[in-house]
């Protein structure tokens, strides 16, 4: 009797079920989700240190070709948890909603009708048993008076001092006992009888409302069996045409690599191939003999910007993504592009290489592919047009600033990240060395505590009292 509760607790068990498996899913499309989202971060920072680092023709296009990928894969699982969430999440909980039904005083009507069937149908066998119970006990009680008398009678006999009036009203108790045992006996052997005569029919009824929660529970168990395979099949992306035409797409491209035709185009671009910019008599003009700092060089929104390489032939089949440039006002670009120096950024070497390459890995690529290299062609020092006075005497415009300062302990008041070879980066509350103090155009040059130097903006940092 009342074991029925099982099967009753079930029904509620379903309703939490479901609550399980939408939470599942909502996990996993949040994974999806962040995975999209890691996957997108990963091939945006890639593709700009390939693109700004050396690497250059079909084997950078190759090795681009991932971040592709990436960008492809991150769009077919954010697809995934649109489906996750807006298919699978939401069936589930409408048919949570349809399934259900709660009622005003709490718990589910679906609950409480089975909870009212399964009493109904054991009321009146549990009626029946507790009438067995009662006419069980009242027979074991009446047998073991029955014992109790005929053991006092037994010892009386035995008694010289009992007198023959006793005697007999001991007698007489265990007469009145067995009659007791016999009727209580009848009357157990009654209802029991009843019971087992009640007992099919029984089965019977409470088999019924059993068969109706089997089946109320047969249609979750579908049901989610069938939410399941639909789970799959959003997960299941090796099935998915597009995602196969994504790696097929990625073997061509890296098939496509070709180191001969790197080769050439290095050659044709950057080696004995390229266009020459011999040097030429050049006349004095009064434009070009103030100094250029490098910010200004920056500067390239108020004017024009002159390459001092032209492309022929088959060169101009690939962009020159090594050409230098420099950026001038509009009124002298005629002078300029006749005074051309291919040797302007001599102060911008490859020296900082290893440095950059153990800074953050942000900056893995160890340099880009705009940068200049040393000028150091001449063999004497003397010889150097750069390293001395011109003919009118005024100093080298490209030599750096060398005058000392005193050098002065700060602390960065923001993140910086540096845009040029020459520049520091750092984060905020980062400790470094000013070097020299601030230059008209707000910069400052400086030395992080592992040895990088390089220039940073003045107004990001506070002196250290």
């Amino acid at each position: 009797v009342g074991n029925y509760k099982r099967t009753v607790k079930r029904i509620d068990d379903g309703h939490r079920l479901c609550n399980d498996l939408m939470n599942c899913i909502h996990e996993r499309a949040r994974i999806e989700k962040v995975y999209a989202q890691q996957l997108t971060e990963w091939a945006k920072r890639w593709k700009q240190l390939v693109e700004k680092g050396p690497q250059y023709g079909t084997v950078e296009r190759a090795w681009c070709a991932f971040m592709s990928e990436a960008e492809k894969v991150s769009e077919l699982h954010l697809e995934v948890k649109s489906s996750l969430m807006n298919e699978d999440f939401e069936k589930i909980k409408n048919w949570q909603k349809e399934a259900f039904h709660k009622q005003m005083m709490g718990g589910f009507k679906e609950t409480k009708e089975a909870e009212d069937g399964f009493r109904k149908a054991q009321k009146p066998w549990a009626k029946k048993l507790k009438e067995v119970e009662a006419a069980k006990k009242a027979y074991h009680a009446a047998c073991k008076e029955e014992k109790l008398a005929i053991s006092r009678e037994t010892n009386s006999k035995a008694d010289p001092a009992l007198n023959p009036e006793q005697l007999k009203k001991l007698q007489d108790k265990v007469e009145r006992s067995k009659q007791d045992v016999l009727k209580t006996k009848e009357k157990y052997e009654k209802s029991l009888k009843e019971l087992d005569n009640a007992t099919p029919q029984y089965m019977e009824n409470m088999e019924q409302v059993f068969e109706q929660c089997q089946q109320f529970e047969e249609k979750r168990l579908r049901f989610f069996r069938e939410v399941l395979l639909e789970v799959q099949k959003h997960l299941d992306l090796s099935n998915a045409a597009s995602y196969k035409n994504i790696y097929r797409e990625l073997e061509q491209n890296i098939k496509t690599a070709d180191a001969v035709e790197d080769l050439r185009w290095f050659r044709a671009n950057q080696g004995p191939g390229m266009s020459m910019n011999w040097p030429q008599f050049e006349e004095w003009s009064a434009d070009l003999n103030r100094t250029l700092s490098r910010r200004e060089k920056k500067k390239a929104s108020d004017g024009v910007t002159l390459t001092g390489i032209n492309q022929t032939g088959d060169q101009v089949s690939q962009p020159n993504k090594h050409s230098s440039s420099l950026s001038v006002q509009s009124n002298t670009m005629q002078s300029v592009q006749s005074s051309y120096n291919p040797f302007e950024d001599e102060e911008e070497t490859g020296s900082t290489v290893s440095e950059k390459e153990d800074n953050k890995i942000k900056n893995v690529s160890s340099y880009e592919k705009t940068q200049s290299y040393p000028t150091d062609w001449s063999d004497e020092e003397s010889n150097n047009p750069f390293s001395s006075t011109d003919a009118n005497g005024d100093t080298n415009p490209f030599d750096e600033d060398t005058s000392p300062a005193m050098e002065v302990r700060v602390r960065a008041l923001y993140d910086y990240e540096g845009q040029e070879q020459d520049e520091l980066s750092f984060k905020a509350g980062d400790e470094l060395t000013k070097m020299e103090n601030e230059d008209e155009q707000g910069w400052c040059k400086g030395r992080l505590d592992n040895g990088q130097v390089g220039l940073y903006p003045a107004n990001y940092v506070e002196p250290i009292q």
